[in-house]
């Protein structure tokens, strides 16, 4: 999942909306999942997703994401089935654990949940400039600019410090270390210790950034500050007009 937030440069219909109709958009794609209760709507919302980043040309970035949060959701579930005692008993396992109809549908619409709701965050910010997104949210949604600093910030240095890590594991590979081993356990034990060069440099990198935002005049950003205008197009219309039927068709199949 290296890269999943980074920003991939192009020219498709998505990459050129306005930043605000980017985020009406995925906010739609969330919340859409979340309204029914349908397997096959939000199966189809995660297709709609995948027709989305395709378009924009990270379709395989998308399906990356997609592989690496089926993994995760297959602990989840397996998890989750054992907590749902409702309905007809499938089959009975020991320590009383049992199995249920209800069980595996609310378990499945959980995971599918997960999927359809993390794909279109991702898919906004592999097509928004960290710049663009801190500009609207200050300047058309009112939102401190302090506060939109940290959460770009943030996100920026995700990318980083997932570079940061990788290199410190091959330099540990390097030495002889191990790292390819399939014990959970171990890989753990062995991961461990190096959150500690990761935090100093991170704490460094930190630092830097701060003494360069202050030099820059950040206690003097207002909401006006940017010289950059967005203007809304037809084709954020259209999009927005999709947002509108969406929503309502899974509001009406709930």
């Amino acid at each position: 999942m290296t890269g999943v937030l980074e920003y991939v440069a192009g020219d498709s219909l998505l990459h050129r909306l306005h930043p605000i109709t980017k985020l009406i958009l995925a906010f739609t794609l969330c919340a859409s999942c979340f309204v029914t209760a349908h397997h096959l709507l939000i199966l189809g919302i995660i297709a709609v997703n995948l027709g989305l980043a395709a378009w924009a040309g990270i379709i395989r970035r998308s399906i990356t994401l997609l592989v690496s949060l089926m993994k995760f959701s297959l602990v989840l579930f397996t998890i989750q089935v054992f907590f749902v005692p409702q309905g007809t008993v499938l089959f009975s396992l020991p320590l009383a654990l049992t199995v249920t109809d209800r069980g595996i549908a609310f378990s499945l619409l959980f995971v599918l949940r997960l999927l359809a709701a993390t794909m279109p965050l991702t898919l906004m910010l592999s097509v928004t400039q960290m710049s663009d997104m801190a500009n609207v949210l200050t300047r058309y949604l009112h939102i401190p600019y302090p506060y939109t600093f940290v959460l770009t910030t943030a996100m920026r240095f995700i990318p980083l410090f997932t570079e940061e890590m990788l290199g410190i594991i091959e330099a540990q590979i390097a030495r002889g270390i191990e790292f390819d081993t399939r014990n959970f356990f171990k890989k753990i034990r062995l991961l461990l210790p190096l959150c500690v060069p990761l935090l100093i440099s991170s704490v460094r990198k930190i630092e830097g950034g701060a003494i360069s935002a202050e030099l820059r005049g950040f206690n003097l950003r207002t909401r006006t500050s940017g010289y950059k205008r967005y203007c809304f197009g037809l084709g954020d219309m259209g999009v927005l007009l999709v947002c509108v039927l969406l929503i309502s068709t899974v509001v009406l199949c709930r």
